[in-house]
């Protein structure tokens, strides 16, 4: 009977040992998913990746490696909310991340914010998602299709990550636009996602009243809404280029390179309190 129990206790003893192991090699190996929709915006963070692994599923190119201490995989979106849940749909199923950081430009619509300044989403929605009424736009939840029950309007993004990124934020220092007085500030706020870039004065004035958003892009709600259907974490970060205003065009293309490398600056900073 002793022998017995010995030999119980020995193998429960290590059982809880193996467990523990896994869970270290688990803990150590937790990957993070980064996603940018432009060439400029991924290559400011691929350039920094280590040990590079390229992997090609359905024609698009992810890379995989380690960027300040953490084990991360890489991947351009491309344009628009369908590419963007593709991405992110071939990143949870293949490579499992732990959470999915996206980073990139968008355009300003709270008035107080200028190109160069970043946006730390709060939370993501669609602004042309809805119904078309006969005198204005009817904005409504999307559809789980797995039981088709309704998704919240605004998809929170990860309370963890949020405040990693506004820890860093006093250490960073961003390029500021050269034709704007004043740095850079970085706030946290609901960033809004459609199939459109918006350059108007009066869509934008009813972006922020409607809605309370500070930015506006074309990716972040679809990866929001993929990462909720499958709980997994996630945070969009944008950097304005743009206030989405009448000369948005003109602005983007004067501004994009300082706005991708302040937001790829922050998902950086990010990544290295991931572990800590």
């Amino acid at each position: 009977m002793k022998k017995i129990i010995l030999v119980t206790l020995l193998l429960v003893s290590n059982v809880c040992l193996l467990h523990g192991r896994l869970s270290a090699q688990a803990r150590a190996t937790e990957i993070t998913g980064i996603l940018g929709a432009f060439g400029a915006e991924v290559a400011l963070i691929h350039d920094k990746i280590e040990d590079k692994k390229e992997i090609t599923l359905q024609n698009l190119r992810f890379t995989e490696g380690n960027l300040n201490g953490r084990h991360v995989v890489l991947a351009q979106t491309g344009m628009g909310k369908v590419n963007a849940a593709i991405t992110t749909t071939l990143m949870l199923v293949h490579f499992k991340p732990h959470e999915i950081l996206f980073t990139g430009i968008a355009g300003g619509v709270d008035p107080k914010l200028v190109p160069g300044d970043i946006v730390i989403g709060s939370k993501v929605a669609y602004h042309d998602y809805g119904a078309i009424t006969p005198d204005s736009m009817a904005h409504k939840p999307t559809h789980n299709p797995v039981d088709n029950s309704l998704n919240p309007f605004y998809f929170k993004c990860d309370d963890k990550l949020i405040a990693l990124a506004q820890n860093v934020s006093s250490k960073l220092v961003l390029t500021k636009i050269g034709s704007i007085s004043r740095v850079p500030k970085i706030v946290t706020g609901i960033i809004v996602t459609g199939d459109v870039f918006v350059s108007s004065d009066a869509a934008t004035i009813k972006l922020h009243s409607e809605m309370n958003a500070e930015a506006t892009e074309m990716e972040g709600a679809a990866v929001g809404q993929t990462c909720f259907q499958q709980s997994v974490p996630f945070l969009v970060i944008r950097s304005l280029s743009d206030s989405a205003s009448n000369n948005a065009h003109e602005d983007v293309a004067a501004f994009y390179g300082v706005a991708a490398q302040n937001s790829a600056m922050m998902v950086m900073a990010v990544l290295g309190k991931l572990n800590k």
